[in-house]
C-alpha cells in the first residue's frame, strides 16, 4: 500500500496556529509529545489520521497497535487509524484453483523469521504502479528492532536459494498487524500469505489487521469491517497470549 500524500498536509498540521482549529479546513490533529500515550482512534479525521510527531520506540509502536493505530509516514511521523478497517477473516482465506495447484507444486520453499530485514527490503523495492515507497530507513530500523525483541515477524518464499517473496508484520497478544508483502516471481507474496494465515491459525491468534484492503488481498479473501468493530475484536485479541514462533 502506499500511504496518503499527507506530507503537505502534515506539515500544515504541526504548525501550533493550526492545532485544534479549523482554519483552512483542516481539522484539529493530536502533535504527540515525548509522553507515552495516544489520542482515541475515534478522533481521526476523515481521512483516518489520528496524530503527528512522537517516535518509533518499541514502546510507542506496541502501544500503537495495541490501540488500533499504525505509523505510515516518518518526516513526518503520522499515525493512522482508517475506517473501514481491512481486515482477514482466518478461516476466510480464498484459496483459488490456480494458487492452489502452485501449493500442491511446492513451488517455493517456505521459511519463517529466516529473512526479516531482507523481506522489509524486498518490500521497499518499487513495483508496477508503485510511485515510492513508505518503507524509509527509519522504518527498516524501528522494526528490525521489533523482530529483535520477539515482535515482528516474516515469512520469506524462496526459490534455488533466493529469496522471490515474503510478508512482514507485527504482532501483540492474538493481534497479527499486516504491513506489506512483496513479490519477485508470479505467486510468491500469495503464497507467502497462505502460510501466514496457516501459522495464525495453528497458533491460536484471533484477528489477522491488513489495515486497508488492496485488490490482492480482496481478491484473497480480505474484507472492511467498521473502525467500531474492529477496536471491539482488537480489545479481546491483545489480551490472547499465542506464540507466532513455536517454544
Amino acid at each position: 500500500m502506499e500511504p496518503p500524500n499527507v506530507l503537505c498536509y502534515a506539515s500544515k498540521i504541526i504548525e501550533p496556529r493550526y492545532l485544534g482549529c479549523y482554519e483552512w479546513g483542516v481539522p484539529p490533529v493530536t502533535l504527540l509529545g515525548p509522553e507515552l500515550r495516544f489520542p482515541h482512534p475515534r478522533t481521526a479525521n476523515r481521512d483516518g489520521l489520528v496524530a503527528v510527531g512522537g517516535d518509533f520506540s518499541v514502546e510507542r509502536l506496541l502501544l500503537a497497535y495495541r490501540s488500533g493505530i499504525f505509523p505510515w509516514t516518518a518526516t513526518p511521523i503520522t499515525w493512522w487509524s482508517p475506517n473501514p478497517r481491512g481486515i482477514f477473516e482466518l478461516d476466510g482465506f480464498h484459496v483459488s484453483r490456480s494458487l492452489a495447484r502452485v501449493l500442491r507444486q511446492k513451488t517455493f520453499e517456505v521459511t519463517f523469521d529466516q529473512a526479516f530485514g531482507e523481506v522489509m527490503k524486498g518490500c521497499a523495492e518499487p513495483g508496477p504502479g508503485r510511485r515510492g515507497t513508505w518503507i524509509t530507513k527509519e522504518f527498516l530500523k524501528a522494526y528490525t528492532e521489533l523482530h529483535q525483541r520477539g515482535h515482528a515477524h516474516s515469512v520469506e518464499c524462496w526459490q534455488e536459494g533466493k529469496l522471490v517473496g515474503g510478508v512482514y508484520g507485527v504482532s501483540v497478544g492474538g493481534l497479527f498487524a499486516g504491513e506489506s508483502m512483496f513479490h519477485r516471481v508470479s505467486d510468491a507474496s500469495k503464497v507467502a500469505l497462505f502460510h501466514l494465515v496457516e501459522r495464525l491459525r495453528e497458533r491460536g491468534f484471533k484477528l489477522f489487521d491488513v489495515q486497508m484492503l488492496t485488490p490482492i488481498t480482496q481478491q484473497l479473501g480480505g474484507k472492511a469491517i467498521s473502525r467500531t468493530e474492529y477496536l471491539k475484536r482488537l480489545a479481546e485479541a491483545v489480551e490472547a497470549t499465542p506464540k507466532f514462533q513455536a517454544q
